[in-house]
């Protein structure tokens, strides 16, 4: 019969340090879903403290953008919509990402994810499922440590999801302009290009102003508590029966793999309600200044590229800048 001491000779005090490795993976899903939802707080995986810095995943790079429809230059501020393109531009080419408008979202945050994305959210689910299997087996075999310090790592996710829906409220967005089309070019490092198109609203909700906002005393206070209970887990862990302790590990390690996959498999961002999304295959350009004499002929407008640095102005247009 499996009990908690049917494992001998093997000393697993360490395992609850696994908590404490600073992996990406749960910030990562966050800036993919656009938020939190409370189905996340039995998501158990290393990383739980890192996850209010889901805003620096686009590693401090604001590209600058031109829209093609009206001329204007400026830079994209949402950091979740910076990383997934980061993670889908490619050198050299032209890639095309769409925006959809929003839809009417009648079960939250989740389900709406599960009817985009499938197969991440099967990944998803599974580590959900793995968490209630082993607070089963922990009060199975009454190991209370062992069930004291999952119930710990749940309150901390509980805290942060909390602080991150609260932050991931839509703020200022510019003035709106409703039934008006956009179509914009951003230039990433690295000579990443894209190309990025929808209604305006669309666009200004994925691209500008806040994605979240700045931690309020309280969240902070929330924040720091929730920190703090993820490292007395990993202090109270010792405690907890050898078959306890390995059960712990296992499903730190297997969840934040399980989450890996998810996020590997998640072709779309969720921001505001809006999908972005890749449409086809990049194009590869030979030169950049092939690529921009392509847009210019088909925007009919070139103040775009000249404000981006792009291309050089022509004499005339220079001469009307100087005087």
């Amino acid at each position: 019969m499996f009990h908690r001491n049917s494992i001998k000779g093997i000393s697993l005090d360490a395992a609850g340090l696994v908590a404490l490795a600073d992996l990406k993976t749960l910030a990562r899903h966050t800036a993919l879903v656009g938020g939190a939802s409370f189905v996340d707080v039995f998501l158990l995986a290393p990383g739980i403290h890192c996850q209010q810095n889901a805003s620096e995943l686009n590693n401090g790079e604001y590209p600058i953008t031109g829209a093609m429809t009206t001329g204007y230059v400026f830079r994209v501020e949402n950091q979740a919509t910076v990383s997934f393109l980061q993670r889908f531009g490619k050198p050299g080419h032209l890639t095309n990402i769409s925006v959809s408008p929003p839809r009417p979202v009648k079960y939250g945050l989740f389900f709406d994810y599960f009817r985009v994305e499938t197969l991440a959210s099967v990944f998803y689910l599974a580590s959900i499922a793995l968490t209630m299997g082993v607070i089963a087996l922990l009060a199975s075999i009454n190991d209370w440590w062992g069930l004291g310090v999952l119930c710990t790592l749940v309150i901390a996710r509980l805290l942060n999801t909390v602080v991150i829906k609260r932050r991931s409220k839509m703020g200022w967005k510019g003035a709106s302009e409703p039934d008006t089309k956009g179509d914009l070019l951003i230039l990433l490092s690295q000579d990443r290009w894209v190309r990025m198109r929808g209604m305006v609203d669309d666009l200004k909700a994925v691209t500008s102003g806040q994605w979240l906002g700045d931690e309020s005393d309280v969240e902070s206070v929330a924040v720091g508590i929730a920190t703090l209970l993820v490292y007395v887990s990993a202090a109270l862990a010792g405690n907890a029966s050898t078959v306890g302790s390995l059960l712990l590990a296992c499903l730190l390690l297997v969840s934040v793999a399980l989450l890996g996959l998810s996020n590997m498999v998640t072709t779309t961002l969720r921001m505001f309600g809006r999908v972005v999304k890749v449409d086809g295959k990049p194009k590869p350009y030979g030169r950049r200044l092939d690529m921009v004499k392509e847009l210019i002929e088909e925007s009919k407008r070139d103040d775009w590229a000249i404000g981006m640095g792009m291309i050089v102005p022509p004499a005339e247009k220079a001469k009307k800048a100087n005087v």
